[in-house]
């Protein structure tokens, strides 16, 4: 037996603005776009991990939700407390200023860790952290 990650998801507030992000700035492509009861989930990937999605899903998927709940949310996703991602590339610094020509909100350029990786640090249009990778000595 055999177990893979298949998709991941994401909370946004405003799923044009993080469509563009993912896709423009990020180079995902888009593989769904689905619209139920007045929601949206956008699932993108990289060409190169067709198995693998990221999934643009709505604050609260729940249409019921009280405005408090709504609120507490919102709150949470302006803090970044909510999700996030780590891609990895195998080019970290050109991946860095493509993401921060493309409105990326920059939170840590790349720097060598001590724990094997060089990486950086963005912000999605909704507050989420994203963190790009490369090992080192991959080049």
């Amino acid at each position: 037996m055999s177990i893979a990650l298949s998709s991941c998801f994401i909370a946004v507030d405003d799923h044009e603005r993080a469509l563009t992000f993912y896709r423009d700035a990020l180079g995902l492509e888009v593989r769904s776009d689905v619209a139920f009861e007045g929601m949206r989930w956008v699932s993108l990937g990289s060409p190169s991990q067709p198995e693998v999605s990221i999934v643009l899903e709505p604050l609260i998927a729940d249409p019921n939700a009280s405005g408090e709940d709504r609120r507490a949310m919102a709150e949470l996703l302006a803090k970044g407390l909510l999700k996030g991602v780590v891609l990895s590339t195998d080019d970290v610094d050109a991946a860095f200023e493509r993401v921060r020509a493309g409105g990326g909100e920059v939170l840590q350029e790349p720097i060598d860790q001590p724990y094997g990786v060089r990486d950086c640090a963005f912000r999605d249009p909704a507050g989420n952290m994203l963190r790009i990778n490369q090992r080192a000595g991959q080049a």
